[in-house]
C-alpha cells in the first residue's frame, strides 16, 4: 500500500492526524475503492452501504455504454435499479437538477455512473432530497468525487452550493485509463492548482487573518512530485500514473470536506474560469473544466511569482464605481458580485494598514508564499508531457476576452486571492494584457 492509499485508508478509518493539530481526522464517506479492475465487484461494494432496496442509476449514453450497463446488471442482485437516461452532455444547471429529482423520486438512493456533471447532479439532488448517494467514475477529469460541494448554474451564474457527500466512491483503473485523453488532461489541469489554490488561501490568511489549514495540502503531498513529473505517463496508458492522478483526485475532494469548504482547491484561478464560463461560456469552443483550470493555473503562477518577486505592494482602496458591475454584469449578476466584491474591497484606511504592514513583513510573508509554490516551468511542462492547452487561446478563448477575466474575476467572489493583492496595487491590469497576448 503506497503512502497516499494508506492515507485513503486511515482517512476513512477516523486515525489520520492533522499535521498542525495532531488530532485525529475522520471524513462521512464510508467506502473507497480504487483498483486496477472493479469488474464483478460491484454489489459487493455497494450492498454494505445500506442504500435501499430501490435504486436510481443516473447516467448519459456514454457513460451507461463505458460503465453503466455493467452496474447496473450487478447491482440487479441486491436492489431494484431503474435507470434515470440523461441526454448527451448534460448541463450541471438547476433544471437539470430538477429533472434528476423528479425522476429519482421513488428511490433510496442514487447511483451516479459518470464524471464531473452527472456527479456535480446527483450529489446536489441527493442533498436537497436528503437521500444517499454512491459514484462510480467514468474519468479522471475532476477532484469533485468526494468533496462536500457541487458546481451548479443558478440563474445563468455558477455557484458552488453545499452538496451531499458520497457514502461510496469506486474508480475502477481500466475505465478511467480508457476515458478520453482530453479528459485525463483535464484531471491533471484540475490537479495543477494545488500550488496557486495554497498561495492564495494562505495569502488571505496572512493579510486578512482568514482561517487556513496546512491538512488538505498534507494529504497531497506523497503523490504530487511524481505526478507532475512523469505527467506523460498519463496519457500513456501507465497504470501507476493513473493510480496516481485518481488518488490526487480523491484526496483533493476529501481535503475539500475536513475544511467544509472548496477553499484549498478553488481560488484565483477557478475565478477566472469561472468568469469566462460565466459570461461567454456558451459561445465558446467546448473545452472541459480541467482543461480551463491548467491555463489559468499557468496565469496565477505567473502573477503569484511576480508578485513575491517584487518589492512590497503598495495598497490602495478597491475602486468599486456605482453601477458599474450591474453594466458589466447585468442587473442580477451584478448586483449578487457586488455584494461578493464588497466583502473584501480595501477602504482607503485598511489600505494604507496593509501596505504598513507589507512593507515591514514582506520578507517573512513572501518567505512563507513561496514555499508553498512550484516552478512555473514545471506546472507548464506537466501540461505538455500530455498535450493539454497552455494558454487561453488554445482554449478559442480571445484576448480580449481572457484579458478582462483576469481584471475582473475578482469580482465575482468573497475570496480574497493574488488578483486581489495585485488589483489594489494597480498591478493586475497591466499583468492581464501581458498574459492575454
Amino acid at each position: 500500500m503506497t503512502g497516499a492509499d494508506s492515507i485513503i485508508a486511515e482517512l476513512l478509518a477516523g486515525r489520520w492526524r492533522d499535521p498542525e493539530t495532531g488530532t485525529a481526522v475522520s471524513v462521512p464517506i464510508r467506502q473507497i475503492a480504487i483498483a486496477p479492475s472493479l469488474a464483478g465487484s460491484e454489489a459487493e461494494l455497494v450492498k454494505p452501504l445500506g442504500l435501499g432496496r430501490r435504486l436510481s442509476l443516473v447516467s448519459d449514453p456514454i457513460t451507461q455504454e463505458r460503465l453503466g450497463t455493467r452496474v447496473e446488471r450487478a447491482l440487479a442482485s441486491i436492489a431494484a435499479v431503474e435507470r434515470v437516461a440523461l441526454p448527451d452532455r448534460p448541463h450541471a444547471d438547476d433544471a437539470t437538477v430538477e429533472r434528476v429529482r423528479q425522476a429519482t423520486a421513488g428511490a433510496d438512493a442514487l447511483i451516479a455512473v459518470g464524471s464531473g456533471t452527472i456527479n456535480d447532479l446527483c450529489k446536489y439532488a441527493a442533498f436537497l432530497d436528503g437521500k444517499p448517494y454512491a459514484v462510480f467514475g467514468t474519468a479522471p477529469s475532476m477532484n469533485g468525487y468526494c468533496s462536500a460541494n457541487a458546481a451548479i448554474t443558478v440563474g445563468g451564474l455558477k455557484k458552488s452550493l453545499p452538496a451531499r457527500v458520497p457514502a461510496g466512491v469506486f474508480l475502477d483503473l481500466g475505465i478511467l485509463a480508457a476515458a478520453p485523453p482530453r479528459m485525463i488532461r483535464s484531471g491533471l489541469g484540475d490537479s495543477l492548482c494545488r500550488p496557486t489554490a495554497q498561495f492564495d488561501w494562505l495569502l488571505s490568511h496572512l493579510l486578512l487573518g482568514t482561517p487556513y489549514r496546512l491538512a488538505p495540502f498534507a494529504l497531497l503531498a506523497a503523490d504530487e512530485g511524481a505526478l507532475l513529473e512523469e505527467a506523460g505517463a498519463l496519457v500513456a496508458g501507465d497504470a501507476a500514473a493513473m493510480a496516481r492522478l485518481a488518488r490526487t483526485l480523491v484526496l483533493s475532494g476529501l481535503g475539500m470536506v475536513i475544511c467544509d469548504g472548496s477553499y484549498p482547491a478553488s481560488q484565483g484561478e477557478h475565478l477566472v474560469s469561472h468568469y469566462v464560463e460565466m459570461m461567454e461560456g456558451g459561445r465558446l469552443p467546448e473545452s472541459f473544466h480541467g482543461e480551463q483550470i491548467g491555463v489559468t493555473t499557468l496565469s496565477l503562477a505567473r502573477l503569484q511569482q511576480r508578485l513575491i518577486e517584487g518589492p512590497p505592494p503598495l495598497l490602495r482602496a478597491t475602486a468599486i464605481a456605482p453601477g458599474d458591475l450591474k453594466r458589466h454584469f447585468g442587473a442580477g449578476r451584478g448586483e449578487a458580485c457586488r455584494k461578493e466584491w464588497a466583502g473584501k474591497a480595501l477602504d482607503a484606511p485598511r489600505a494604507e494598514l496593509l501596505t504598513a504592514r507589507l512593507a515591514q513583513d514582506w520578507g517573512r510573508l513572501r518567505t512563507r508564499l513561496a514555499a508553498v509554490m512550484r516552478p512555473v516551468a514545471l506546472l507548464e511542462r506537466a501540461l505538455e508531457a500530455t498535450g493539454a492547452p497552455r494558454r487561453a487561446s488554445e482554449l478559442g478563448w480571445p484576448g480580449a476576452l481572457y484579458r478582462t477575466a483576469l481584471i475582473r474575476a475578482r469580482q465575482t467572489r468573497n475570496r480574497y486571492t493574488a488578483l486581489d493583492l495585485a488589483g489594489d496595487a494597480g498591478l493586475l491590469e497591466g499583468f492581464a494584457i501581458e498574459e492575454a497576448g
